[in-house]
């Protein structure tokens, strides 16, 4: 794989208004050993959820006991980062595996946070595949399948989040919840695949805080070739590797409370949601 990778969102249909709740994830927990990437601690005041790294992609144990204390300690829902074994490529880089393969790296790296998360006296919300693992997953079924199996043998109501609902069935035959989010921190392409970054560059806090908006309103972000693509999705990620990472959070958050979105972890946008869904039937 090249310096970039793409992926395709959910499926198209015409964007309208629809939602008063969003939560924000940011991936973090990056930093290995003395090399330190980002500004977790800063990030989590902005914050409702948290994928953090489990050791393979980026991450170590002291620092995921320290980023899940952190977490704790803000309210912050807790999820499991998982990445392809590629420390040097910042796990940004496709590999070859297997399912089963995938599976058995996928669980290992589930279990370890969730040990850290449970020994800090908290609970594991759900799991998010990292960098290329990400864009593997959201377009080949047998792969999602393979994240979401191992997913369902450590917790079955943990969440998966992932791109793309077009692999749900994949994920939901594990009994397991597909979740799609979406990323104002990124470029889409006209044809609505997702430019992932080698190296996180710093956007305009005030561009994606509008994108993040749009999202709310209408459904929709806009594209390279200044058109929109759908997007439906309850959460958004924001990136903990992008140099202004803490900036762009804290002006997202203000700009969607001002504009009277509620800002709230992802379970509970989804109970929420749900519980309106259901009031309309």
């Amino acid at each position: 794989m090249g310096s970039k990778d793409s992926v395709r969102p959910g499926r198209e249909e015409q964007g309208t208004s629809r939602l008063a709740m969003l939560d924000i994830n940011v991936d973090m927990g990056e930093s290995f050993g003395r090399w330190k990437l980002g500004d977790d601690e800063g990030l989590m005041p902005f914050i409702t959820s948290a994928s953090i790294a489990c050791g393979y992609h980026a991450g170590d144990p002291t620092t995921m006991r320290a980023t899940v204390r952190a977490a704790l300690e803000h309210g912050v829902q807790i999820g499991a980062h998982v990445g392809l074994p590629d420390l040097l490529g910042f796990g940004r880089r496709r590999m070859a595996l297997a399912a089963s393969d995938l599976g058995d790296l996928a669980l290992y790296q589930i279990g370890a946070l969730k040990a850290f998360v449970e020994a800090e006296g908290g609970r594991l919300a759900h799991v998010k595949p990292h960098g290329a693992l990400y864009a593997m997953c959201s377009g080949d079924p047998e792969l999602a399948g393979a994240v979401a199996q191992a997913t369902a043998e450590v917790d079955g109501d943990l969440l998966l989040l992932l791109l793309s609902d077009a692999v749900a069935p994949a994920v939901e035959q594990h009994g397991v919840r597909l979740v799609t989010e979406a990323f104002p921190d990124l470029a889409y392409r006209p044809d609505g695949t997702l430019v992932i970054e080698a190296v996180k560059v710093a956007w305009d806090p005030d561009r994606v805080a509008e994108r993040a908006l749009r999202l709310v309103r209408t459904g929709t972000i806009d594209t390279q070739d200044d058109g929109r693509v759908s997007v439906q999705a309850p959460t958004i990620c924001l990136h903990g590797d992008a140099p202004n990472a803490t900036e762009t959070a804290r002006t997202v958050r203000r700009r969607l409370e001002d504009e009277g979105v509620e800002v709230a972890a992802l379970r509970r946008v989804l109970e929420a949601t749900q519980s309106t869904e259901t009031g309309r039937v």
